[in-house]
């Protein structure tokens, strides 16, 4: 982990396995439990490592929810047995997380089992880890004895860890300090603070948190925590309050923690000086502590806390309770013992001494140990750890999740001010003014942003509880090791609407009045997807669709902004009123879709655009009339450059939806590449071709390449005539793809000098034929083969493609083609399209799995299992599993699973957090078997159901101990693509 540059920079140990990456069966590093120890190691330090080797774990871990300075994220880690009878584990405090955790434990021997965390440190790097001894049968466990007072300078020690997460290895060096100041991580990432850290030259990587810091005689000094991302050094958390909780755990007795909401640093005396620290002082501290290089000083004193008013920044910390200190460890242990007491402390500020009585509180009490999941994000109080790093006040709302309804410009860092103008000071008020909110409710928040609390942001949130329904606490559960979860209750209903009058704006060009006149039927078009499925990256589109039906409120829009039915439509008039909207109809191959909304609640002069029954012709004149990426309409005279046949590429990584055998429109004019959404359109206002954005591949800069055309109106006007006339129109498409022959290519290729000539006739602008370039991977046999090169369809030669619609309304068509340059005669079967689109989702372990879309069999030779992973959940056994976006699963603990109805009969009687053995087969065409252990708890199988009597309602399902019971608690977790990020 890369972070800031800074003389106290760090990184962190633990190995994060996000990326993706191919290994062992389990789908994570393969690691060999082997010593690797230094050359030349001495007899003492080989049987020191052989005892210590089986105290020493590998964890692998999941954080499970972003919580608190931590994303959601599985990784591994390494731990130490400390009470091997009560079955105890130390490890860092950022490996065990302050949120939600699972995980389990590989010892020495390759055994394994669950471990659960009974103690995290709200400040410092450690924490405690809980097995069932009983569960490792083949090996003694041994504990190691924590002895921190026999870390000196010079000394001698080995680190004992998952190194990489490749092996165990052996890593050696030497302590060179005790006393440097705990590194830093960054901002917004977890931060050790108020304690001395050890400092050697080990070259630790990845993997190695948690290791144990040993010396010759087998104890352990230290605990591994970090490291400089700018030299081999590393840096090691004394520990002494890791012994003390440890005590305290193995007495039943709780860990008390005590806070004055200062941050000190350890500073020479020679800085203390020019801060004002008097020689009188200086000599009084040195003759105490002779080997003392430097005092305690304030760095950071927090607004609000116990030493607001008596502390300041700069203040040097001479005694506390009449004692002298200098040491962090002391400071500690007076203020766990004194919590709702007060100290007294004496400071020194310019020289002055100062004595100041400070009321101790609760450490615990400013740690977040519940959460509240609505609307699709995640709330809590602002933590100590967030506060601290930017002076602010322990108190607010901290959004740790900004996903769903509140997702925000910046990923991370927000606090709720407020939501439906009412302030939101803590949790439970946030809590109370929730239950308030229905469904569908527009409300405006108001955030600030940690990194800038000088601004206000004031936003407008949709809020879903249809969807997202789920209302719930979690508790942590320190006996348990598990987050309980308790319903808040369910969601208000949505109020109904009421009609909105509203004025459109207007274009002043009285040259082109009737083509200005359009933009009266032009609407936004807003696109929240709860989940993502097909391979669509995003969680919000929104674009300009054109009204084709102002009665019936039926609008075009471009698939790149609505992708399936499974989503909220909202339609936005005049810029000014927002109504819900449905999705009605999706174009299989063109690139558009139409969503409609009820007129009835428009009071506005929303027109129906004429379009145009003839196509556009090349180099003719048109007024291209668009909208930009603010939303605002842009006008032009331009000419028609080219009409051309047009394939949207493929997305080589994840497939998804895309635009194939169009006749692409392009313009003379800069706007069309501003411009996402848009008409050509003449003098009379006629609409010639829709500008719409086709979503392509994603390049080599993770970015989604968009792509700007126009389509004749000519070619969709049929189907709107449909949807006019409230008939679903059931299209039969030619399911391939084509590319362009121009003739000098189809000579070589076989086609007569006879059909050349009939190309020359039947087009005088292009003389070019088609080739099928890939055909669909499907259950219907396959007349074509790749390769062919059609001549004519129906009796007509083909030479647009545009000419092929005649394929939506035929189920055979007459062909003839060129096949290794042998004419020949066909009749090819069309597909239909009313079974195109996914209408079945089942979400298991973190994965979402539906039938493979129609994108994937456009680009795959064959389908391997109707179970396709199309996405997973950040921290779910699907991520720590590896299983990733774009396999097949092919059988589960030996049963093949070749679709969805088998797959969910073979899991749903598996009892809970139990391995499954995988058989999966890749999208390249490559088979392994891996293993994912489930857990119900935080991931239950859901599955979505869409219900084709109702236009854009999908029914939810839970399935427990194999019985399936109606959800209306809605969806859970957020969902990520191929490489692991979310794609917002």
């Amino acid at each position: 982990m890369s972070l800031r540059n800074s003389p106290v920079n760090g990184r962190r140990k633990s190995l994060n396995t996000n990326t993706n990456h191919n290994s062992g069966a389990n789908g994570t590093a393969s690691q060999e439990f082997k010593i690797t120890a230094p050359l030349g190691d001495s007899v003492e330090w080989q049987r020191t490592i052989e005892k210590v080797i089986k105290s020493v774990v590998s964890v692998r871990f999941a954080q499970i929810a972003s919580f608190d300075c931590e994303p959601a994220l599985v990784s591994e880690a390494t731990g130490f047995v400390v009470d091997a009878e009560r079955g105890l584990i130390m490890t860092n405090r950022h490996v065990v997380g302050a949120g939600p955790f699972t995980g389990y434990a590989v010892f020495d021997n390759h055994e394994e089992c669950d471990v659960y965390p009974i103690y995290r440190d709200p400040v410092h790097d450690f924490g405690l880890l809980r097995f069932n001894p009983e569960d490792i049968k083949y090996m003694d466990v041994v504990s190691l004895k924590l002895r921190p007072d026999l870390a000196k300078v010079g000394v001698e020690i080995r680190v004992i860890g998952n190194d990489a997460g490749e092996k165990l290895s052996i890593l050696s060096g030497f302590i060179s300090r005790l006393d440097r100041n705990a590194p830093d991580y960054g901002f917004l990432s977890y931060n050790d603070f108020n304690t001395e850290y050890i400092q050697a030259a080990a070259s630790a990587s990845g993997g190695s948190s948690g290791s144990p810091v040993v010396n010759i005689d087998g104890y352990a000094v230290a605990i591994q925590a970090g490291g400089s991302s700018e030299s081999s050094t590393d840096y090691f958390l004394p520990l002494y309050r890791g012994l003390r909780a440890l005590q305290c755990v193995q007495n039943d007795e709780p860990i008390t923690r005590g806070t004055i909401q200062v941050q000190w640093l350890l500073k020479p005396f020679d800085e203390c000086r020019r801060l004002g620290l008097t020689s009188t002082t200086e000599s009084t501290v040195r003759r105490a502590f002779p080997d003392c290089i430097g005092m305690l000083v304030a760095e950071t004193v927090l607004p609000e806390g116990p030493s607001d008013g008596l502390i300041e920044e700069g203040d040097c910390l001479v005694s506390l309770d009449g004692e002298l200190l200098t040491k962090f460890v002391r400071l500690d242990e007076i203020l766990d013992s004194s919590v709702d007491k007060i100290v007294k402390a004496v400071i020194q500020r310019g020289g002055v001494d100062s004595e100041i009585d400070i009321t101790v509180g609760n450490l615990h009490k400013i740690t977040p140990d519940r959460y509240v999941e609505v609307a699709g994000a995640t709330f809590h109080n602002l933590s100590y750890q967030v506060a601290r790093q930017y002076a602010i006040p322990v108190r607010g709302v901290f959004i740790s999740d900004p996903a769903g309804s509140f997702r925000l410009d910046r990923d991370r860092g927000w606090i709720l001010e407020s939501i439906d103008n009412e302030p939101t000071p803590n949790l439970d008020t946030f809590i109370e003014v929730m239950r308030k909110v229905r469904d569908r409710q527009w409300v405006v928040t108001i955030c600030r942003n940690v990194q800038d609390m000088h601004t206000m942001s004031t936003g407008i949130a949709h809020i879903d509880r249809h969807w997202t329904g789920a209302f719930r606490m979690a508790i942590r559960n320190d006996k348990t090791g598990i987050w309980d979860f308790h319903s808040l209750g369910d969601p208000l209903p949505p109020l109904a609407l009421k009609p909105q009058s509203a004025k459109f704006t207007e274009i002043n060009n009285t040259s082109i009045a009737k083509a200005a006149n359009l933009i009266r039927s032009f609407v936004k078009v807003t696109c929240l997807v709860p989940i993502k499925i097909d391979g669509f990256p995003r969680s919000a589109k929104a674009g300009h669709g054109l009204v084709v039906d102002a009665e019936k409120g039926l609008v075009v829009v471009a698939r790149s902004i609505v992708p399936y039915d499974l989503c909220d439509i909202v339609i936005t008039v005049a810029d000014s009123i927002m109504v819900p909207g449905q999705v009605v109809f999706l174009h299989p191959t063109q690139g558009w879709a139409v969503v409609s909304y009820d007129p009835s609640l428009v009071e506005a002069p929303v027109e129906t655009a004429l379009l145009s029954t003839e196509m556009i012709q090349r180099n003719s004149s048109t007024i291209f009339m668009g909208l930009n990426q603010n939303m605002r309409p842009l006008v032009a005279r331009t000419t028609v450059t080219d009409i051309s046949t047009m394939t949207v590429p493929a997305n080589p990584t994840t497939p998804r939806y895309r635009a194939i055998n169009i006749d692409g429109v392009t313009v003379d004019t800069a706007l069309g590449s501003q411009c996402g959404s848009g008409v050509l359109v003449n003098t009379e206002g006629v609409v010639g071709a829709l500008w719409l954005t086709y979503l392509g591949e994603r390049n080599s800069s993770s970015r989604d390449v968009e792509y700007h055309a126009g389509i004749c109106t000519s070619s969709i006007i049929s189907t709107l005539d449909k949807l006019r006339r409230d008939e679903t129109p059931k299209l039969r498409i030619l399911d391939v793809e084509l590319n362009i022959l121009q003739m000098n290519q189809a000579r070589i290729r076989g086609v007569s000098e006879k059909w050349i000539r009939n190309v020359e006739q039947a087009n005088d602008e292009r003389h070019q034929l088609f080739a099928v370039r890939k055909l669909v991977c499907g259950d219907t046999p396959q007349i074509l083969e790749e390769g062919d090169v059609i001549l004519s369809v129906n009796g007509k030669t083909l030479t647009r493609v545009s000419e092929l619609d005649v394929m939506y309304d035929h189920e055979i068509l007459d062909m003839i083609v060129v096949r290794r340059r042998k004419e020949i005669q066909l009749k090819v079967p069309t597909v239909s399209t009313e079974n195109l689109e996914t209408d079945r989702i089942i979400i298991w372990c973190g994965a979402i799995l539906h039938e493979p879309h129609h994108a994937v069999k456009q680009q795959i030779k064959k389908l391997h299992s109707g179970v396709y992973v199309s996405a997973r959940m950040r921290g779910s056994p699907a991520y720590q599993y590896y299983i990733a976006p774009t396999y097949f699963i092919t059988h589960v603990n030996g049963q093949a699973t070749p679709d969805l109805t088998t797959f969910l009969q073979v899991v749903s009687n598996i009892p809970d957090n139990t391995y499954l053995r995988l058989r999966i087969v890749t999208f390249d065409n490559v088979p392994f078997a891996s293993s994912i252990k489930s857990n119900l708890h935080y991931f239950p199988t859901m599955e979505l159901v869409k219900d084709h009597t109702r236009p854009g309602e999908w029914k939810r399902y839970t399935y427990t101990g194999g019985v399936r019971r109606e959800n209306l608690q809605g969806l859970i977790g957020e969902t990520t693509g191929e490489d692991g990020s979310d794609y917002d």
